[in-house]
């Protein structure tokens, strides 16, 4: 397992070891000792999974503190671009995004830290994809940016998303209270 730092603090990209035979393959998704040995301490309280077809596009979610979330994704099956967009206020890198390709191919996790939001858009024909969360889903605390923000600028890949009421009617990021700073997370 190679875990590497990304230009935003706290984003870290796992390239997972993967034990290919006649049979299929093995890899092991998570392993708290080995996050650990590289100094990063999460406790993750629940696991999701999404099913979705080609042209679907989730996000961008976050929760609000107390209940803020970090997340280690995966793609078990298909492709998709997973972007992470920085919301902690004082943050050298706030308001910028970082973008990635998570493949059943390429064997790659995403570590996002509470301070987040996140989304993806499917580009394979379907995918399964999975994260662990840090904390519970909380309604009260839950809160969403418009994809097609103009000022965020995300190329997701695809030409017509195929997107929820929920994530087409929210705020834009000049919106976004400032509820996540920087120097305390």
């Amino acid at each position: 397992m190679k875990i590497t730092e990304s230009k935003f603090k706290g984003i870290f990209i796992v390239e997972l070891d993967v034990f290919n035979d006649s049979r299929g393959y093995f890899s092991e998704t998570f392993s708290a000792k080995r996050y650990k040995d590289h100094g990063i301490n999460l406790s993750f309280v629940q696991d999701n999974i999404s099913v979705s077809k080609k042209g679907t596009l989730r996000g961008l979610h976050y929760q609000v503190p107390p209940k803020a979330q970090a997340k280690l994704c995966h793609v078990i099956k298909g492709s998709v671009i997973d972007v992470a967009v920085d919301l902690r206020f004082g943050s050298p890198t706030f308001g910028q995004h970082l973008v990635v390709e998570l493949s059943e191919k390429n064997h790659s996790q995403i570590l996002i830290p509470a301070g987040f939001a996140h989304g993806f858009a499917v580009l394979s024909d379907d995918a399964i994809f999975q994260y662990k969360c840090s904390e519970f889903y909380s309604k009260e605390h839950e809160r969403a940016i418009r994809y097609d923000d103009p000022d965020l600028k995300i190329n997701w890949g695809i030409e017509h998303p195929i997107v929820s009421e929920k994530d087409r009617s929210a705020k834009f990021f000049k919106e976004v209270e400032k509820d996540f700073n920087f120097n305390h997370l």
